[in-house]
Protein backbone atom coordinates (compact mmCIF):
# COMPACT_ATOMS: atom_id res chain seq x y z
CA UNK A 1 0.00 0.00 0.00
CA UNK A 2 1.20 3.40 -0.79
CA UNK A 3 0.64 6.29 1.42
CA UNK A 4 -0.65 9.78 -0.09
CA UNK A 5 1.73 12.37 0.76
CA UNK A 6 0.69 15.16 3.18
CA UNK A 7 0.25 18.39 1.42
CA UNK A 8 3.33 21.16 2.50
CA UNK A 9 2.65 22.84 5.08
CA UNK A 10 2.60 26.45 4.22
CA UNK A 11 4.08 29.19 6.50
CA UNK A 12 1.54 31.43 8.69
CA UNK A 13 0.17 34.80 6.90
CA UNK A 14 1.00 37.96 8.17
CA UNK A 15 -2.00 40.35 8.76
CA UNK A 16 -1.80 43.31 6.61
CA UNK A 17 -0.50 46.59 8.09
CA UNK A 18 -2.20 49.50 8.73
CA UNK A 19 -1.43 52.55 7.82
CA UNK A 20 0.51 54.58 10.25
CA UNK A 21 -1.55 56.42 13.01
CA UNK A 22 0.48 59.63 12.62
CA UNK A 23 -1.38 60.52 8.78
CA UNK A 24 -4.74 59.25 9.39
CA UNK A 25 -6.18 60.70 6.09
CA UNK A 26 -5.08 59.00 2.84
CA UNK A 27 -2.26 60.20 0.85
CA UNK A 28 -3.47 62.52 -1.77
CA UNK A 29 -1.23 59.93 -3.91
CA UNK A 30 -1.26 56.99 -3.14
CA UNK A 31 1.56 54.36 -3.80
CA UNK A 32 2.18 50.24 -3.74
CA UNK A 33 5.63 50.99 -2.84
CA UNK A 34 7.56 51.76 0.36
CA UNK A 35 8.57 54.73 1.78
CA UNK A 36 12.28 55.55 1.14
CA UNK A 37 13.01 54.84 4.92
CA UNK A 38 12.58 51.80 4.87
CA UNK A 39 11.31 49.87 8.20
CA UNK A 40 11.56 51.99 11.44
CA UNK A 41 14.92 51.47 12.91
CA UNK A 42 15.66 53.10 15.77
CA UNK A 43 16.88 56.69 16.09
CA UNK A 44 20.02 58.30 17.85
CA UNK A 45 17.74 60.25 19.63
CA UNK A 46 19.83 62.69 21.22
CA UNK A 47 22.45 63.08 18.64
CA UNK A 48 20.15 63.88 16.20
CA UNK A 49 18.70 66.70 17.50
CA UNK A 50 21.75 68.01 18.46
CA UNK A 51 23.45 67.60 14.91
CA UNK A 52 20.00 68.81 13.13
CA UNK A 53 19.76 71.90 15.43
CA UNK A 54 23.83 72.64 14.76
CA UNK A 55 23.45 72.31 10.69
CA UNK A 56 20.35 74.13 11.27
CA UNK A 57 22.10 77.51 12.61
CA UNK A 58 24.63 76.88 10.47
CA UNK A 59 23.00 76.65 7.38
CA UNK A 60 19.98 79.15 7.78
CA UNK A 61 22.58 81.41 9.82
CA UNK A 62 24.45 82.09 6.41
CA UNK A 63 21.39 83.95 5.14
CA UNK A 64 21.53 86.59 7.65
CA UNK A 65 25.20 86.40 8.33
CA UNK A 66 26.35 88.25 5.79
CA UNK A 67 24.49 91.35 7.09
CA UNK A 68 27.15 93.01 9.64
CA UNK A 69 30.09 92.42 6.38
CA UNK A 70 28.22 95.16 4.55
CA UNK A 71 30.39 97.99 5.72
CA UNK A 72 33.87 95.96 5.18
CA UNK A 73 32.85 94.44 1.75
CA UNK A 74 31.45 97.97 1.12
CA UNK A 75 34.96 99.50 1.22
CA UNK A 76 36.66 96.33 -0.18
CA UNK A 77 34.42 97.01 -3.36
CA UNK A 78 33.94 100.68 -3.25
CA UNK A 79 30.19 99.29 -3.56
CA UNK A 80 27.23 101.11 -1.79
CA UNK A 81 25.71 99.16 1.04
CA UNK A 82 22.01 99.04 -0.26
CA UNK A 83 23.36 97.33 -3.30
CA UNK A 84 25.23 94.36 -1.33
CA UNK A 85 21.42 93.98 0.26
CA UNK A 86 21.42 91.47 -3.32
CA UNK A 87 23.89 89.28 -0.79
CA UNK A 88 20.63 88.61 1.45
CA UNK A 89 18.06 88.34 -1.74
CA UNK A 90 20.64 86.53 -3.76
CA UNK A 91 21.02 83.33 -1.43
CA UNK A 92 16.92 83.50 -0.23
CA UNK A 93 16.23 82.99 -3.48
CA UNK A 94 18.31 80.00 -4.15
CA UNK A 95 17.21 78.81 -0.91
CA UNK A 96 13.40 78.48 -1.81
CA UNK A 97 14.58 77.34 -5.06
CA UNK A 98 16.46 74.81 -3.56
CA UNK A 99 13.45 73.58 -1.40
CA UNK A 100 11.48 72.50 -4.62
CA UNK A 101 14.46 70.49 -5.67
CA UNK A 102 16.01 68.86 -2.64
CA UNK A 103 12.75 67.25 -1.25
CA UNK A 104 11.61 65.34 -3.76
CA UNK A 105 14.82 64.11 -4.71
CA UNK A 106 15.09 62.67 -1.08
CA UNK A 107 11.60 60.36 -2.10
CA UNK A 108 13.66 59.37 -5.01
CA UNK A 109 17.06 58.90 -3.37
CA UNK A 110 16.88 59.40 0.26
CA UNK A 111 17.07 61.31 2.47
CA UNK A 112 20.76 60.86 3.95
CA UNK A 113 22.16 60.19 0.76
CA UNK A 114 20.52 64.03 -0.27
CA UNK A 115 21.09 65.51 3.10
CA UNK A 116 25.29 64.65 3.38
CA UNK A 117 25.39 65.42 -0.58
CA UNK A 118 24.30 68.86 -0.38
CA UNK A 119 26.15 69.51 3.01
CA UNK A 120 29.04 69.07 1.23
CA UNK A 121 28.24 70.97 -1.85
CA UNK A 122 27.74 73.67 0.34
CA UNK A 123 30.70 73.87 1.87
CA UNK A 124 32.67 74.28 -1.83
CA UNK A 125 29.98 76.94 -2.60
CA UNK A 126 30.37 78.88 0.79
CA UNK A 127 34.32 78.55 0.50
CA UNK A 128 34.01 80.21 -2.85
CA UNK A 129 32.50 83.10 -1.55
CA UNK A 130 35.66 83.91 0.06
CA UNK A 131 36.92 84.42 -3.47
CA UNK A 132 34.99 86.75 -5.27
CA UNK A 133 36.31 89.85 -7.07
CA UNK A 134 33.89 91.65 -6.68
CA UNK A 135 29.65 92.51 -5.57
CA UNK A 136 28.18 91.27 -8.98
CA UNK A 137 30.57 87.50 -8.51
CA UNK A 138 29.61 87.35 -4.70
CA UNK A 139 25.79 88.10 -5.35
CA UNK A 140 26.18 85.07 -7.72
CA UNK A 141 28.12 83.13 -5.84
CA UNK A 142 25.00 83.39 -3.06
CA UNK A 143 22.52 82.24 -5.25
CA UNK A 144 24.44 79.46 -5.42
CA UNK A 145 25.16 78.96 -2.10
CA UNK A 146 21.58 78.90 -1.09
CA UNK A 147 20.20 76.60 -3.45
CA UNK A 148 22.48 74.03 -2.16
CA UNK A 149 22.75 74.99 1.70
CA UNK A 150 18.48 74.21 0.86
CA UNK A 151 19.53 70.12 0.57
CA UNK A 152 19.62 69.90 4.72
CA UNK A 153 15.61 71.80 5.93
CA UNK A 154 12.88 69.93 3.62
CA UNK A 155 14.71 66.42 4.01
CA UNK A 156 15.40 67.01 7.63
CA UNK A 157 12.15 68.06 8.32
CA UNK A 158 10.69 64.49 6.40
CA UNK A 159 13.14 62.36 7.97
CA UNK A 160 11.91 63.39 11.32
CA UNK A 161 8.56 62.40 10.55
CA UNK A 162 9.43 59.03 9.46
CA UNK A 163 12.23 58.43 11.72
CA UNK A 164 11.83 59.88 14.73
CA UNK A 165 9.03 57.80 17.24
CA UNK A 166 6.03 59.41 17.55
CA UNK A 167 6.12 61.02 21.00
CA UNK A 168 9.45 62.70 20.59
CA UNK A 169 8.32 63.90 17.04
CA UNK A 170 7.22 67.08 18.00
CA UNK A 171 10.32 68.37 20.26
CA UNK A 172 12.82 67.55 17.60
CA UNK A 173 10.57 69.24 15.06
CA UNK A 174 10.20 72.28 17.54
CA UNK A 175 14.15 72.16 17.99
CA UNK A 176 15.23 72.32 14.69
CA UNK A 177 12.25 75.12 13.40
CA UNK A 178 14.08 77.08 16.64
CA UNK A 179 17.24 77.02 15.50
CA UNK A 180 16.13 78.19 12.21
CA UNK A 181 14.92 81.10 13.84
CA UNK A 182 17.41 81.47 16.56
CA UNK A 183 19.80 81.44 13.20
CA UNK A 184 18.99 85.20 12.67
CA UNK A 185 20.12 86.73 15.59
CA UNK A 186 22.98 84.27 15.94
CA UNK A 187 24.34 84.19 12.64
CA UNK A 188 25.17 87.54 12.59
CA UNK A 189 26.64 87.62 15.93
CA UNK A 190 29.24 84.82 14.96
CA UNK A 191 29.59 86.67 11.33
CA UNK A 192 30.74 89.86 13.05
CA UNK A 193 33.17 88.18 15.52
CA UNK A 194 34.95 86.19 12.97
CA UNK A 195 35.17 89.14 10.28
CA UNK A 196 36.34 91.65 13.21
CA UNK A 197 39.45 88.97 13.88
CA UNK A 198 40.42 88.25 10.48
CA UNK A 199 38.16 89.86 8.04
CA UNK A 200 34.91 89.29 6.16
CA UNK A 201 36.35 86.50 3.70
CA UNK A 202 37.40 84.37 6.49
CA UNK A 203 33.60 84.56 7.30
CA UNK A 204 33.46 81.94 3.96
CA UNK A 205 36.09 79.88 4.71
CA UNK A 206 35.59 79.07 8.42
CA UNK A 207 31.36 78.45 7.20
CA UNK A 208 32.84 76.32 4.41
CA UNK A 209 34.75 73.93 6.57
CA UNK A 210 31.60 73.65 9.30
CA UNK A 211 29.87 72.79 6.53
CA UNK A 212 32.50 69.93 5.16
CA UNK A 213 32.16 68.97 8.76
CA UNK A 214 28.84 68.73 8.87
CA UNK A 215 28.55 66.16 6.26
CA UNK A 216 30.87 63.52 8.08
CA UNK A 217 28.78 63.75 10.88
CA UNK A 218 25.61 63.84 9.72
CA UNK A 219 26.94 61.02 7.13
CA UNK A 220 27.49 59.10 10.67
CA UNK A 221 23.83 60.09 12.86
CA UNK A 222 21.67 59.41 10.45
CA UNK A 223 20.11 56.25 9.52
CA UNK A 224 21.22 54.36 6.39
CA UNK A 225 18.86 54.88 3.66
CA UNK A 226 17.34 51.45 3.36
CA UNK A 227 15.17 51.71 0.03
CA UNK A 228 15.90 53.70 -2.89
CA UNK A 229 13.69 54.54 -5.95
CA UNK A 230 10.76 53.80 -3.98
CA UNK A 231 9.26 57.20 -5.99
CA UNK A 232 9.91 56.67 -9.44
CA UNK A 233 9.08 60.58 -10.31
CA UNK A 234 9.02 62.35 -6.88
CA UNK A 235 7.31 65.70 -8.69
CA UNK A 236 4.84 63.64 -10.33
CA UNK A 237 3.27 64.58 -6.51
CA UNK A 238 2.99 67.94 -7.02
CA UNK A 239 0.15 68.38 -9.44
CA UNK A 240 -1.77 66.03 -6.89
CA UNK A 241 -0.67 68.23 -3.36
CA UNK A 242 -1.82 71.59 -4.83
CA UNK A 243 -5.08 70.23 -5.78
CA UNK A 244 -5.61 69.63 -1.88
CA UNK A 245 -8.00 72.22 -0.58
CA UNK A 246 -6.21 71.43 2.68
CA UNK A 247 -2.51 71.87 2.00
CA UNK A 248 -3.45 74.78 -0.49
CA UNK A 249 -4.74 76.79 2.97
CA UNK A 250 -1.61 75.67 5.02
CA UNK A 251 0.99 76.84 2.30
CA UNK A 252 -1.18 80.42 1.93
CA UNK A 253 -0.86 80.25 5.64
CA UNK A 254 2.51 79.62 5.19
CA UNK A 255 3.47 82.85 4.24
CA UNK A 256 2.25 84.78 6.82
CA UNK A 257 4.55 83.18 9.49
CA UNK A 258 8.20 84.09 8.60
CA UNK A 259 7.00 87.03 6.69
CA UNK A 260 5.28 88.46 10.05
CA UNK A 261 8.92 87.83 12.34
CA UNK A 262 10.92 89.11 9.47
CA UNK A 263 8.55 92.44 9.07
CA UNK A 264 8.27 93.44 12.56
CA UNK A 265 12.31 92.65 13.28
CA UNK A 266 13.01 94.94 9.78
CA UNK A 267 10.56 97.66 11.07
CA UNK A 268 12.20 97.84 14.33
CA UNK A 269 15.27 98.78 12.20
CA UNK A 270 13.35 100.99 9.61
CA UNK A 271 11.20 102.52 11.76
CA UNK A 272 11.55 101.39 15.61
CA UNK A 273 9.55 103.57 18.25
CA UNK A 274 10.85 106.59 19.51
CA UNK A 275 11.90 105.09 23.04
CA UNK A 276 14.68 102.94 20.57
CA UNK A 277 15.17 105.10 17.79
CA UNK A 278 18.53 106.04 16.92
CA UNK A 279 20.15 103.59 19.77
CA UNK A 280 21.83 100.42 18.35
CA UNK A 281 22.46 98.96 21.80
CA UNK A 282 18.38 98.93 22.39
CA UNK A 283 17.85 97.76 19.26
CA UNK A 284 20.03 94.70 19.56
CA UNK A 285 18.81 93.61 22.87
CA UNK A 286 15.13 93.85 21.33
CA UNK A 287 16.30 91.53 18.70
CA UNK A 288 18.15 89.35 20.78
CA UNK A 289 14.98 89.05 23.36
CA UNK A 290 14.15 86.38 20.89
CA UNK A 291 16.71 83.91 21.50
CA UNK A 292 15.21 83.04 24.99
CA UNK A 293 11.69 82.37 23.32
CA UNK A 294 13.25 79.80 20.96
CA UNK A 295 15.32 78.23 23.60
CA UNK A 296 12.32 77.61 25.69
CA UNK A 297 9.69 76.16 22.55
CA UNK A 298 11.21 72.41 22.46
CA UNK A 299 10.79 72.34 26.81
CA UNK A 300 6.95 73.19 26.44
CA UNK A 301 6.46 71.01 23.67
CA UNK A 302 5.25 67.98 25.42
CA UNK A 303 2.24 69.80 26.92
CA UNK A 304 1.58 71.97 24.04
CA UNK A 305 1.59 68.58 21.72
CA UNK A 306 -1.73 67.30 23.30
CA UNK A 307 -2.95 69.95 21.15
CA UNK A 308 -3.89 68.89 17.61
CA UNK A 309 -1.21 70.21 15.07
CA UNK A 310 -3.03 72.52 12.83
CA UNK A 311 -5.64 73.92 16.24
CA UNK A 312 -2.28 74.13 17.62
CA UNK A 313 -0.55 76.40 14.86
CA UNK A 314 -3.43 77.76 14.67
CA UNK A 315 -4.28 79.37 18.17
CA UNK A 316 -0.08 80.28 17.58
CA UNK A 317 -0.82 82.46 15.25
CA UNK A 318 -3.58 84.06 17.29
CA UNK A 319 -1.40 84.77 20.00
CA UNK A 320 1.37 86.12 17.99
CA UNK A 321 -1.58 88.55 16.42
CA UNK A 322 -2.52 89.84 19.80
CA UNK A 323 1.26 90.43 20.95
CA UNK A 324 1.19 92.75 17.74
CA UNK A 325 -2.11 94.78 18.89
CA UNK A 326 -0.89 95.04 21.92
CA UNK A 327 2.57 96.89 20.44
CA UNK A 328 0.38 98.71 18.01
CA UNK A 329 -1.74 100.39 20.19
CA UNK A 330 0.36 101.30 23.78
CA UNK A 331 3.81 103.00 24.17
CA UNK A 332 5.34 99.99 26.59
CA UNK A 333 8.46 101.28 26.68
CA UNK A 334 11.86 99.29 25.49
CA UNK A 335 11.32 96.55 28.58
CA UNK A 336 7.50 96.20 27.83
CA UNK A 337 8.43 95.85 23.97
CA UNK A 338 10.56 93.68 24.86
CA UNK A 339 8.40 91.30 26.37
CA UNK A 340 5.77 91.68 23.93
CA UNK A 341 8.19 90.45 21.29
CA UNK A 342 9.72 87.83 23.40
CA UNK A 343 5.72 86.34 23.31
CA UNK A 344 5.82 87.14 19.55
CA UNK A 345 8.66 85.34 18.59
CA UNK A 346 7.55 82.42 21.01
CA UNK A 347 4.15 81.66 19.36
CA UNK A 348 5.67 82.13 15.48
CA UNK A 349 8.58 79.62 16.94
CA UNK A 350 5.27 76.87 18.04
CA UNK A 351 3.34 77.34 14.86
CA UNK A 352 5.92 76.94 12.16
CA UNK A 353 6.77 73.34 13.10
CA UNK A 354 2.69 73.05 13.87
CA UNK A 355 2.38 73.35 10.18
CA UNK A 356 4.81 71.19 8.98
CA UNK A 357 3.56 68.50 11.30
CA UNK A 358 0.25 69.08 9.87
CA UNK A 359 1.31 69.29 6.09
CA UNK A 360 3.44 66.24 6.70
CA UNK A 361 0.56 64.05 7.89
CA UNK A 362 -1.65 64.95 4.86
CA UNK A 363 1.04 64.54 2.36
CA UNK A 364 1.16 60.96 3.00
CA UNK A 365 4.18 58.91 1.16
CA UNK A 366 4.70 62.53 -0.94
CA UNK A 367 5.50 64.07 2.36
CA UNK A 368 9.27 65.18 1.38
CA UNK A 369 7.63 66.68 -1.78
CA UNK A 370 5.01 68.08 0.65
CA UNK A 371 7.61 69.76 3.26
CA UNK A 372 9.69 71.48 0.16
CA UNK A 373 6.48 73.26 -0.94
CA UNK A 374 6.71 74.04 3.04
CA UNK A 375 9.84 75.09 3.24
CA UNK A 376 9.54 77.21 -0.26
CA UNK A 377 6.38 79.34 0.63
CA UNK A 378 7.68 80.08 4.31
CA UNK A 379 10.94 81.30 2.90
CA UNK A 380 9.10 83.23 0.22
CA UNK A 381 7.40 85.30 2.88
CA UNK A 382 10.60 86.34 4.45
CA UNK A 383 11.70 87.46 1.16
CA UNK A 384 8.31 89.67 1.24
CA UNK A 385 8.63 90.81 5.17
CA UNK A 386 10.75 93.29 4.54
CA UNK A 387 9.41 94.54 1.12
CA UNK A 388 6.55 94.76 3.48
CA UNK A 389 8.24 96.76 6.29
CA UNK A 390 9.37 99.30 3.78
CA UNK A 391 6.45 100.30 1.99
CA UNK A 392 4.56 100.81 5.69
CA UNK A 393 7.55 102.32 6.94
CA UNK A 394 6.41 106.12 5.89
CA UNK A 395 3.06 105.07 7.88
CA UNK A 396 5.06 104.65 11.41
CA UNK A 397 5.76 101.74 13.68
CA UNK A 398 2.46 101.02 14.84
CA UNK A 399 0.69 101.03 11.79
CA UNK A 400 2.70 98.03 9.87
CA UNK A 401 2.73 96.13 13.49
CA UNK A 402 -1.26 96.75 13.28
CA UNK A 403 -0.97 95.45 9.38
CA UNK A 404 0.89 91.76 10.86
CA UNK A 405 -1.30 91.27 13.14
CA UNK A 406 -4.42 91.43 10.67
CA UNK A 407 -2.08 88.98 8.34
CA UNK A 408 -1.39 86.81 11.46
CA UNK A 409 -5.22 86.59 11.77
CA UNK A 410 -5.99 85.64 8.75
CA UNK A 411 -3.05 83.12 8.73
CA UNK A 412 -5.19 81.66 11.82
CA UNK A 413 -7.99 81.65 10.02
CA UNK A 414 -7.00 79.71 7.56
CA UNK A 415 -5.55 77.26 9.22
CA UNK A 416 -8.31 76.63 11.12
CA UNK A 417 -10.52 76.24 8.40
CA UNK A 418 -8.03 73.52 6.90
CA UNK A 419 -7.75 71.68 9.96
CA UNK A 420 -11.79 71.77 10.29
CA UNK A 421 -11.94 70.14 6.93
CA UNK A 422 -9.55 67.25 7.66
CA UNK A 423 -11.62 66.57 9.82
CA UNK A 424 -14.59 66.03 8.26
Amino acid sequence: MTSTPLPASRPPTSPPTSPPTSSPVPSPVPSPVPSPAGPAVPVPFGRTVLVFVLTGLLATGHLYGVIPLFDTMSNDWGTSATTLTWLVSAFGFGYASGFLVFGPLSDRYGRRRVIVAGMAATALTTALVAASTGAGTAIALRFVEGATTAAFAPVAFAYIAERIEPRRRGVTMTSVTSAFFASAVIGQLAAKAVADLAGWRTVFLVGGAAFAVMAVVLARVMLPDTATGAVANPYAAVPALVRDPRLVLLYAATLVILGAFVAIYTALQLEGPAEIAGNPAALLALRATALPAFVAIPFVTPWLARIASGRRAGLALVVAAASAVVIAVTASGVVGLALLLAVFAFAIGIAAPSVIETVGGLAGRARGTAVSLFTFFLFVGASLGPQAASALAEHGFAVLVAAVAVALLAGAALILTASAIRAR
